[in-house]
């Protein structure tokens, strides 16, 4: 990035574009919500049994794999204490995004502590509703329908391909922002997120490391190119595949998004694990 002559200019600057990370994982996870809460006219995949985070049965971690360097100063402010962190970043993302699009998304109480729970249950199989950091968006999830018995009434139900749509403009978001710059701000809230994921029940974890862990974790979600069926046992819908349907939270969000928008969506996190992950060990040469 250039030096600019207004100090205060740059920081906004990195500031939004951290912010936009918040509101890329945030519409994601609002996204996920919506479709597991009882729309209408139409229901949506059910997430399983609910369960809470349970750090209490990790084992604790020896040592930081994956650290993350202080960012530098530059002469940037101070960073605001955790419970006073909301303000500044709801005024990046109206500074980047637009005031009615802060307004419309983004939950504007604890915005960092519902990123990190987010982060963190990504790679599980629970439901992302409960600590979302944005509202669900407008549009119902969609399902295709095709008769098999009409007497019967039966009928066969696909995730429909359509419902990539509502997808758009996050991935747009992630693929034309700059990695680097995503990390910059990364690293320069890094402490708040530390803060927010000891605070959730990890005194001696590192935010870090379960954010490469989140990001592994999606990149091994399956590639499913054909229609994917769904079963309605009541209200709500599930794969009808019990592989599928035991995917964790952050899977099950690529396969949401269609196969077109998770090879993109995988593509960026390779990109940004790169940044943000320890390099692995070369082995040594041979002598």
């Amino acid at each position: 990035m250039s030096d600019m002559d207004d100090q205060g200019a740059q920081n906004r600057k990195m500031i939004a574009y951290g912010a936009g990370l918040v509101v890329l994982i945030a519409a994601a996870a609002g996204t996920w919500a919506w479709m597991h809460r009882k729309p209408e006219p139409q229901p949506v995949i059910t997430p399983p049994t609910e369960a809470a985070a349970t750090p209490q049965t990790e084992p604790p971690v020896a040592s930081v794999q994956n650290p993350v360097e202080p960012a530098p100063d530059g002469g940037a402010a101070p960073l605001p204490t955790l419970a006073d962190s909301d303000a500044g970043i709801a005024d990046a993302l109206r500074g980047m995004f637009g005031a009615p699009a802060v307004q419309t998304w983004l939950v504007p109480d604890e915005v960092v502590r519902r990123f990190v729970a987010t982060v963190d249950n990504l790679p599980r199989n629970v439901p992302l509703e409960k600590r979302r950091p944005a509202r669900p968006p407008s549009e119902s999830f969609i399902v295709d329908r095709t008769s098999i018995d009409a007497a019967a009434g039966t009928e066969r139900i696909t995730l429909g391909g359509r419902n990539a749509g509502r997808y758009d403009a996050a991935v747009a978001l992630l693929t034309q922002t700059d990695p680097q710059m995503l990390v910059t701000l990364y690293r320069r809230w890094y402490p708040l997120l530390q803060q927010a994921y000891e605070d959730l029940g990890y005194p001696d974890r590192y935010f870090n490391d379960r954010m490469v862990a989140a990001i592994d974790d999606m990149l091994r979600a399956p590639d499913v190119r054909d229609a994917i069926p769904l079963v309605q046992p009541k209200v709500l819908y599930q794969f009808e595949d019990p592989k599928l349907e035991q995917l964790s939270s952050g899977q099950k969000l690529l396969l949401r998004m269609g196969p077109a928008h998770a090879t993109a969506v995988k593509a960026r996190l390779r990109e940004l694990r790169a940044l943000i992950a320890a390099p692995a060990a070369k082995a040594p040469a041979a002598k």
